[in-house]
């Protein structure tokens, strides 16, 4: 009977380890619609002061939050849902993307139009294993992001104030303005919604969207 308890006792204690360490393999669906916001929630609640950069990776992260209780005590599932709230999301906004820089030669990679022409305009999707595709514009970005979305680590974009690299799913966007970009009317981004709505109002914008609120048919209608 020991030896049972025993047994049973090391085999919860691996898998809980394997479900606490390593970081967790949820669909970003999932995360988006449950995790995250279960994770916004008890970090207002129940957070003290955290150091986010101080962590080399999630693994030191979910260990800190359990050692420390700087959150409170909290379950398997709601430590879980805070850890990768603070490692993807709050982590993320404080995250200094490098200069989005093109080579002679370089060639958008839906339209073709060479992309040292037209720098501040050039947006870019990242895959595993420096996979990487460049466009001229945020319109062609688009078309190639809502065809091939399987895999993505990132989508990088340029506030059109500060040519400053933003991360595209956190953006705000112009539609319909008066600025052109090199092919045409094109959607301009920024990092925050209220120089997003000052832009438009300054030059006849007929939208301001979120990225979630894009679509492929929306984009393609844009000419």
């Amino acid at each position: 009977m020991f030896l049972n308890k025993l047994f049973f006792l090391l085999i919860s204690t691996f898998f809980l380890s394997n479900f606490l360490y390593g970081y967790p393999n949820i669909s970003q669906d999932i995360k988006e619609k449950k995790i995250y916001p279960m994770g916004e929630k008890i970090y207002i609640k129940k957070c003290k002061t955290l150091v986010l950069s101080r962590y080399i990776n999630y693994d030191a992260l979910v260990d800190d939050l359990k050692k420390s209780k700087s959150c409170g005590t909290l379950n398997i599932k709601h430590l879980e849902a805070l850890s990768l709230y603070l490692w993807d999301v709050k982590k993320a906004d404080a995250k200094e993307f490098k200069e989005i820089k093109v080579l002679k030669g370089e060639k958008c990679q839906v339209c073709g139009m060479y992309l040292h022409l037209y720098p501040k305009w050039v947006s870019e999707i990242d895959y595993p294993n420096n996979e990487t595709y460049k466009f001229d514009g945020i319109k062609d970005m688009l078309k190639f992001y809502f065809n091939n979305k399987e895999g993505i680590l990132r989508v990088l974009v340029q506030d059109y104030y500060t040519l400053k690299t933003i991360d595209a799913k956190k953006a705000y966007y112009v539609i319909g303005s008066d600025i052109l970009g090199p092919m045409g009317n094109e959607l301009i981004a920024f990092a925050n919604k209220k120089k997003a709505m000052d832009f438009s109002f300054e030059h006849k914008g007929k939208y301001v969207l979120s990225f979630d609120e894009l679509s492929e048919k929306m984009v393609r209608s844009i000419e």
